[in-house]
């Protein structure tokens, strides 16, 4: 639709594989990587064929992905394994926009254990900063035989909530035989 309210003659250049519409509409998750940074297991929200994401103070944290024009996407099947890695053009909404308006919403509904209700959470985003990122996908897919077949395992990232483990404690004197 044009501005003047007369339907354009353009045809939606975004066409993409059944698979990835599929995915996207039953994803809760998603594994998002920003450059060459690692991928961060994030919560999502299928919203008219991309994935709304939240990031930012009190939420899930991407390094980047708000400040990222390109992404790439990896979503998991019913078998819990990878099925589809896409890039997606990351598009950050803004409060006070129809887009933040109708969006924010509905992701903050779908929030789990949010404290207070979702106005009070849009609020929150809209007061601490927080990004909600739209993630739509672009380009070609890597599926099935194309997917890596070895595993892709990876040592732990620092992080500051790891502590030091103690020995058990034990009540009574353990005997050897």
């Amino acid at each position: 639709m044009r501005e003047d309210g007369r339907v354009s003659d353009e045809v939606d250049e975004r066409v993409t594989p059944p698979l990835v519409d599929e995915a996207v509409k039953k994803a809760a998750v998603c594994w998002v990587g920003v450059g060459d940074g690692p991928a961060y297991a994030l919560w999502c929200l299928p919203l008219d064929g991309a994935l709304l994401v939240v990031t930012g103070p009190g939420e899930q944290a991407a390094p980047g992905l708000a400040d990222s024009d390109t992404a790439e996407v990896t979503l998991r099947g019913d078998h819990g394994g990878r099925i589809v890695t896409w890039s997606a053009r990351v598009t950050r909404l803004r409060p006070g926009t129809e887009e933040w308006d109708t969006a924010a919403p509905l992701v903050a509904a779908k929030r789990l254990n949010a404290s207070g209700s979702a106005a009070d959470l849009v609020a929150r985003w809209t007061a601490e900063g927080c990004a909600v990122n739209r993630l739509t996908p672009v380009g070609a897919a890597v599926t099935g035989a194309d997917l890596p077949a070895g595993p892709l395992t990876e040592q732990p990232r620092p992080t500051p909530a790891v502590r030091t483990v103690r020995k058990p404690f034990r009540l009574h004197r353990v005997r050897r035989r």
